[in-house]
């Protein structure tokens, strides 16, 4: 600009300069006149690149930019180059704020931006998903009016945000928990995030459950032998008949708390060990005999025990587990068939190239509204039905994990006072 007013003002010099010698070579009404024309030309040279100027401010871009002559061409160079820095500008914090934007849609937490009001600015999808909301018509809206929850109203009018609101059945209509915070972000806008911590709730009770029903089923064997310790501690003598009446019982309970503890052991193994244990070959021919053997060393002579062996594939797992699995399977069947009956061991190649163990019996059975609930830990059809045959409620928990785990699934059939057909069926990557 300096450049500028430093060339205009040696021009205006230059035409004084010029009319004074024409005044004195021609005389000074020529001369006067002829500074006049040229203060004309001077005026209209720079009235035209203004009104450029002023066409291009109304619509202004880089390519748009006019061309000069003498000065003007300065001015507008730097101009070009302005306008064209300012683009850049523009184009990068474009490129930052769709980055922010995508991040934000991407994020697996809901994001509602507020205004100092508490009307919706922004939201993301998955506040849409938590909240119920919808992104094009309550933009604008009062973030009050749209989420209804008492508590919500009043974590809100309190504006004590350092801890979380826990809402409980969301939305959507479906069991849902969410954990929302209000978070100031400026003077005036706020955030309020929404996190899905339903399955954190869920792990969490079924934590408590698990101490709960572990409590329970220790409980009672630990009073049966200490009221027995207790009883004979208070007597003087013990004779040879009281010591045959007691210690059975208490022997019976002692097994019973030995094979919870077993099984509780086994359930956290099975957890923690690492995966790379499972692509071991096992040995299905062995495994079946075990198997059998087992069945009829439980059985004692009380049931026909059945091998069917329609396949001679092997697996790729993890030996010890596979057996804790088919084992429970093939001890229930034993434990819920009445003396008499029937307990088939198959395995089996299905048409699909997938395999298959099976334990068929002809047992008590299981009503339908009981099978979703099965695998739960210590989930008992019938408590004191499997009390008194020795279960402890871990065993169908401990066949689920193994499953998961060797990409399995649990296949069960049954009718009440019919039988039972438990099947595990394993995919064709499982199979050696």
């Amino acid at each position: 600009m300096a450049e500028f007013l430093i060339m205009r003002l040696v021009t205006l010099v230059a035409l004084a300069a010029v009319a004074l010698i024409c005044g004195l070579v021609w005389g000074p009404l020529s001369g006067i006149s002829l500074m006049l024309g040229l203060l004309v030309a001077w005026l209209g040279f720079h009235l035209y690149h203004l009104a450029q100027l002023l066409r291009w401010l109304e619509r202004p871009a880089p390519r748009r930019v006019p061309d000069g002559f003498g000065p003007w061409n300065t001015v507008f160079m730097a101009l070009y180059r302005q306008a064209r820095r300012q683009k850049q500008s523009k184009r990068r914090l474009a490129i930052v704020l769709d980055r922010f934007i995508n991040a934000s849609e991407a994020m697996p937490d809901g994001v509602v931006v507020l205004d100092e009001y508490d009307r919706i600015e922004w939201i993301n999808p998955m506040a849409v998903e938590h909240l119920g909301l919808d992104r094009r018509r309550d933009i604008g809206s009062q973030i009050l009016n749209l989420v209804r929850e008492p508590e919500f109203h009043d974590y809100m009018a309190e504006q004590r945000y350092s801890q979380p609101l826990i809402l409980r059945n969301g939305a959507s209509g479906q069991e849902l928990v969410l954990s929302v915070q209000l978070v100031p972000f400026d003077i005036k806008r706020k955030l309020l995030l929404t996190r899905d911590i339903t399955q954190l709730e869920r792990v969490q009770t079924v934590h408590r459950d698990f101490v709960a029903n572990v409590s329970h089923e220790l409980r009672t064997p630990l009073t049966v032998v200490g009221g027995f310790l207790e009883t004979l501690s208070d007597m003087e003598e013990v004779d040879a008949a009281t010591l045959q009446h007691f210690l059975p019982m208490m022997l019976e309970q002692s097994r019973r708390m030995q094979s919870l503890v077993e099984d509780l052991l086994t359930l956290s193994r099975i957890e923690n060990s690492p995966l790379h244990a499972l692509q071991e070959p096992v040995d299905m021919t062995s495994m079946l005999d075990t198997l059998q053997v087992e069945a009829e060393g439980l059985s004692q002579g009380r049931h026909s025990i059945e091998l069917q062996r329609d396949s001679g594939r092997n697996l790729l797992g993890n030996q010890q587990e596979l057996h804790s699995a088919f084992g429970n399977l093939v001890s229930n069947a034993v434990r819920y068939t009445p003396e008499g009956g029937n307990i088939t061991l198959r395995w089996r190649e299905l048409d699909d190239g997938r395999v298959a163990f099976s334990v068929a019996d002809t047992g008590i059975g299981i009503p339908a509204e009981h099978l979703p609930r099965l695998t739960e830990r210590f989930y008992r059809v019938d408590r004191g039905r499997s009390r008194n045959s020795g279960g402890t409620g871990l065993g169908l928990a401990i066949v689920k994990h193994v499953l998961m785990r060797h990409h399995a699934r649990l296949e069960v059939r049954s009718e009440p006072d019919k039988g039972s057909e438990f099947s595990v069926v394993f995919s064709p990557e499982q199979v050696a």
